[in-house]
């Protein structure tokens, strides 16, 4: 099967250097100088499209612009990339965002995919007005799928929830296709949403025997809800025509970081209640030393950056091969990310995916996928 590859539309600011925000950091931690405008993201949105990426994703929270309106302007400049849309469902009503969706696949040509965050912070959760704990955000994302799914099945939807009412809920259209629900979560309480609503599950980028564990754990718990996953992984990627030249580019940047600026940031990032993010920190521990922690995968971006910290660093051929690495571990789906987003998407896509379509690993959208490489030839007596 044909690996699917997203890119990322970085909706805080881009630059040469990396930008502050993601998951759990400050409000004012985002920036750049890039701004996040229309424009560049349209051109970003445009060279994905142009060297084959599936869709691309865009960030959900205050540190970033809105998603949904976004990646609306932006559709307009495009013509096959999809949207991996992230939004909270404590923020909306999930008849409203059924709709939404409809309007969307209809005016984008079914362009549309859902990532649902439940949102891992209580204290940027109550800046919008929801005061639910972490494990009862969980439960009230349970609902929400649940009534969502009803009415994009065409029914007439009732719901008495612990923390959802809703009366008489339908659409007069239902969305073509159906969005496909991408959904990560590193806690006890979001396995079970994911096993039951999830299409493809999402993990930050830990080492492949890490990934291979939670895939095994939310593989076991789709299955016995009758269900089968797509599983997914979000790395960044630093991809040159040598390693030197990658490990050159991943040391430019962790030199931007000063010692101040990596100690709030690690002060702030301990305080998240999110288990994936725990885990992303414990990658590291906060310091420079031995930042590499499996063969090409690199924690660095990770000390100033919540959410994904890794990234896959190395020649394009090294780099291709760790991508293979999670594949062979169950990972189907990329959500990859680079600095600056521009340069770095032409970077992959004109080296990395060329040499994952003639392993047979990937194929153009809207294109069969290339028979592996025969070996070459060898001429009688040569033996």
């Amino acid at each position: 099967m044909s690996l699917t590859f997203h890119w990322f539309l970085p909706t805080s600011g881009d630059s040469r250097h990396v930008v502050g925000g993601g998951h759990g950091t400050p409000v004012n931690a985002a920036g750049g100088d890039r701004p996040p405008t229309v424009d560049y993201l349209g051109q970003i949105a445009r060279a994905a499209e142009h060297v084959g990426f599936a869709g691309a994703l865009t960030p959900t929270g205050a540190w970033c612009e809105d998603a949904w309106l976004t990646t609306a302007m932006i559709a307009r400049h495009t013509e096959r990339l999809k949207f991996l849309v992230a939004f909270r469902p404590g923020l909306i009503s999930p008849t409203l965002a059924a709709q939404m969706a409809t309007t969307y696949q209809r005016q984008t040509g079914g362009r549309l995919l859902l990532n649902v965050v439940t949102g891992g912070e209580s204290r940027e959760q109550r800046a919008y007005g929801d005061t639910l704990d972490k494990d009862a955000r969980y439960a009230r994302t349970d609902e929400f799928l649940g009534v969502v799914r009803g009415l994009w099945r065409g029914g007439t939807v009732d719901h008495a929830g612990e923390h959802l009412r809703i009366e008489r809920a339908r659409l007069t259209r239902l969305p073509e296709p159906v969005p496909r629900i991408y959904f990560g979560g590193s806690s006890a309480a979001a396995g079970p949403v994911a096993a039951r609503h999830a299409d493809v599950y999402l993990t930050w980028g830990e080492p492949p025997a890490q990934v291979a564990e939670k895939i095994a754990w939310v593989r076991g718990l789709a299955e016995a809800e009758g269900r089968r996953l797509r599983f997914g992984v979000r790395l960044h990627v630093i991809t040159r025509d040598t390693s030197e030249q990658a490990w050159a580019e991943a040391g430019r940047l962790l030199s931007g970081f000063g010692a101040e600026e990596v100690a709030a940031a690690q002060r702030t990032l301990r305080l998240s209640e999110s288990e994936g993010q725990r885990r992303m920190l414990d990658l590291h521990g906060g310091t420079r030393d031995n930042l590499e922690i499996h063969p090409g995968l690199w924690a660095g971006i990770g000390l100033v950056r919540g959410g994904a910290g890794t990234a896959l660093v190395g020649s394009h051929d090294e780099v291709a091969g760790l991508v293979e690495e999670y594949r062979a571990v169950g990972v189907e789906e990329f959500v990859l990310s680079g600095y600056p987003h521009l340069e770095e998407a032409y970077w992959f896509g004109e080296n990395v995916l060329p040499r994952l379509a003639a392993r047979g690993l990937w194929s153009r959208p809207g294109h069969p996928a290339p028979e592996p490489a025969a070996a070459p030839a060898v001429p009688v007596g040569a033996r």
